[in-house]
């Protein structure tokens, strides 16, 4: 085992490095990416995802992409199977896969072949929290898109017609505190806070007061006629809910490299001063926009940690905006339902310590600004073996305000192995720093039996930025 866990080690990659040398959409990224020919996949998918999942687009893709026989199912989840997962409703997971597998693998009818394409669940309004156990909404069966409804961006905020408007955008770096976690995993307070302190460095366009329940389900998009005022920028685009509390919740998000506004194949340079058409597509969603709320449109130049800053910073001047806006019939309840969680008994543990997560903001005398993360797996004894197994993980993000070649990340996570007098420590740090012109990753993997370090590797490098 000892040989092994060193070779092992030794022949680790910093897979950053290879990530890095791709920095447009090629070959590499191609070659694993099934929307290149969707006819390949022949046999039938049951696609499952979570609105609080880095997957949350994947479902419906599949539904529309694939001419397989394909259904999906999408609840208010983390990136977690849906019958342990929070938040909660979850569902009999286990059940719903064994009927899809007798249908396809035994031929036995279990009517997965009559329910709808997609299976969402449509969340209510609540106040943002960066945690909560439960999400209130319902289910609802989906057999196609919403319709579209268009809303125009304007000086007097979202409107029906459209008007010549200016609106200049310049964001400070550290706009983006409220966004999340892009994974949320640990249970932990990794979902978007109240966006209002974004808003308030972004460009907003407010719609007046809803005069019904909306329902929201799809995925929105903006677009946006921009003028930049340097070579490079980015653009997120929020959207939005102004709640009576004073509060602003999130409903989804998009990003763009405006480089890449024609492709991400072969991204060009800006023209200051030079307008351009971009369109954003933000992550799809499901959600219920009640009466008497307000949507918001908020457009920033910057959104970090979320997206690494572009070199300049130069923001942009906004001259038009069209928000395309899926709204399907209001839901009058459930549409669909699935069985109770069922699972096999938890691991037999005895617990060590508590796993736990904590989110802290610091600021330095100098602007510096640093989100700090700790996340704790715990340290648990295995009942029926013995090994003793825990990990823990430090994020650092930094930046100022002003200066977006200030951008720093910085994480070390540290695993363990023990029984008895025998024990084995793994540790691995990582940093990102870039100039104007290059990427500076470095890293390094370090490990112990007992106190004594018996392997130490470093990496560093310095890769050229290639319209990023």
């Amino acid at each position: 085992w000892r040989e092994m866990w060193l070779e092992r080690l030794e022949a680790q990659p910093f897979l950053l490095e290879t990530w890095l040398a791709h920095q447009r959409r090629d070959e590499y990224w191609k070659h694993g990416s099934i929307c290149e020919d969707w006819s390949a996949i022949e046999v039938p998918v049951l696609a499952i995802g979570g609105w609080h999942d880095g997957y949350r687009n994947t479902p419906a893709a599949l539904v529309e992409g694939l001419k397989a026989p394909v259904r999906a199912i999408v609840g208010p989840w983390i990136h977690k199977y849906p019958h342990y997962a929070k938040p909660e409703p979850a569902i009999g997971f286990l059940q719903e896969a064994l009927r899809w597998w007798d249908h396809w693998l035994k031929d036995i009818d279990t009517g997965v072949e009559t329910e709808s394409a997609e299976r969402l669940w449509l969340m209510d309004s609540i106040a943002p929290e960066r945690w909560v156990d439960a999400r209130p909404g319902r289910w609802i069966a989906v057999d196609g898109p919403a319709e579209e409804q268009g809303l125009y961006l304007g000086e007097r905020g979202l409107v029906t017609s459209q008007a010549p408007f200016e609106r200049e955008v310049t964001s400070p770096q550290t706009c983006g505190d409220a966004g999340g976690e892009y994974f949320p995993f640990a249970f932990g307070p990794e979902l978007p806070g109240d966006q209002t302190a974004d808003d308030a460095m972004s460009a907003c366009f407010d719609g007046g007061e809803m005069g019904r329940d909306t329902d929201i389900v799809g995925a929105p998009s903006v677009r946006l006629t921009v003028t930049p005022k340097g070579r490079s920028g980015q653009l997120a685009v929020r959207l939005c809910d102004l709640r009576p509390d004073g509060s602003s919740a999130l409903i989804s998000h998009g990003f763009l490299n405006l480089r890449h506004h024609l492709s991400h194949e072969t991204p060009e340079e800006l023209v200051p001063g030079e307008p351009i058409d971009v369109t954003i597509v933000l992550d799809r969603c499901a959600y219920r926009l009640p009466q008497g709320h307000k949507l918001r449109v908020a457009v920033s130049t910057a959104y970090w940690p979320f997206i690494w800053p572009d070199a300049e910073g130069a923001g942009v001047t906004i001259t038009g905006g069209l928000l395309a806006l899926p709204v399907r019939p209001t839901a009058k309840g459930d549409e669909a339902a699935f069985a109770d969680p069922e699972g096999a008994a938890p691991w037999d543990v005895e617990v060590l310590r508590e796993s736990g997560m904590q989110r802290s903001v610091q600021e330095s005398p100098d602007g510096t600004r640093t989100i700090r993360i700790d996340t704790d797996d715990g340290l648990r004894r295995d009942k029926v073996h013995g090994l003793v197994t825990g990990a823990v993980c430090r994020e650092d993000w930094q930046i100022r305000p002003d200066d977006p070649l200030s951008a720093s990340g910085n994480i070390r996570w540290v695993t363990t192995l023990e029984r008895g007098d025998w024990s084995v420590t793994t540790e691995c740090r990582a940093w990102l720093t870039a100039t104007a012109t290059h990427w500076h990753p470095r890293a390094k993997i370090l490990a112990w039996e007992g106190d004594r370090l018996v392997f130490e590797k470093s990496f560093a490098m310095d890769i050229a930025r290639d319209f990023i």
